[in-house]
């Protein structure tokens, strides 16, 4: 059957080799959202053994991402009517470990705000982390329905795209709902576009308005692809007018954990 994707427009998701990083969007570049049809194509091999290769990647990417430090910068910019940015919001966390093997982040550079209708902490912004970055590992598959729609060419990297649906949502657990691409040689997700969905319906609060998530992936050490960008677009409801927000996550310098980091967190 085939399926309708979402993706975002003006995309430059190119590899300047497979090793590297997977190049971000200007962040000038407005998402987007248009309907595409993917390049009916067959993988070669059936699309269920497909699901479960790509599974399997994402669960060793899940434990293998525990063991990495990172840094992390998270910046929200409100926008004024002319289009310019108006004002910022930005604080840099790492991710470390304590001497149990508990994975943690700390944040390293204290919270700046420049935004003039959205005052903001820090905590405001917890619900954008408890949605996991690797959803579909083998436990989960179950939970969802994963089709197959064709091939697509992202500039040098060759995919699968696979639409992601929950069968079913409940009220104390989010649910990824969008569009995953999966390189065909690796079949290893690069790339996914979607949302977050509970019983109530799309996860998101008037603090952090944002729910549509693109986000892009990194070959680390050769072996594992872990988030590197994400953006999102939103919008904070004022009473006259529509304020808008662009969310922008970047992880960066991921280094295998030492031994002394753990003795010493």
């Amino acid at each position: 059957m085939a399926c309708v994707c979402f993706i975002a427009g003006a995309e430059r998701l190119a590899a300047q080799a497979k090793q590297g990083p997977l190049p971000p969007p200007p962040e000038d570049k407005k998402i987007v959202v248009i309907p595409v049809k993917p390049k009916a194509e067959a993988p070669p091999m059936p699309v269920e053994q497909l699901i479960r290769a790509l599974a399997t990647k994402e669960e060793a990417f899940l434990q293998a991402r525990a063991a990495y430090s990172y840094r992390k910068t998270v910046r929200i910019v409100e926008y004024g009517e002319d289009g310019q940015p108006a004002g910022d919001f930005q604080y840099v966390a790492e991710g470390r470990i304590n001497s149990d093997g508990e994975h943690y982040e700390k944040i390293v550079e204290q919270p700046k705000g420049t935004l003039p209708d959205l005052p903001l902490q820090v905590e405001d912004l917890g619900i954008l982390w408890r949605a996991p970055l690797f959803p579909l590992i083998t436990g989960n598959l179950a939970k969802y329905d994963l089709n197959y729609s064709g091939k697509q060419q992202l500039d040098e990297l060759s995919t699968y795209v696979i639409q992601v649906k929950p069968k079913q949502v409940e009220r104390a657990h989010a649910y990824f709902d969008g569009v995953v691409w999966v390189d065909d040689g690796e079949l290893a997700v690069v790339k996914s576009y979607g949302k977050w969905v509970t019983e109530t319906g799309d996860v998101s609060t008037p603090e952090a308005p944002f729910v549509f998530f693109e986000t892009y992936r990194e070959n680390v050490d050769g072996k594992y692809w872990f988030p590197s960008y994400e953006r999102s677009d939103g919008s904070l409801k004022l009473k006259n007018r529509e304020v808008p927000l662009r969310l922008i996550v970047r992880w960066t310098d991921y280094k295998p954990f030492t031994s002394a980091a753990t003795k010493n967190p």
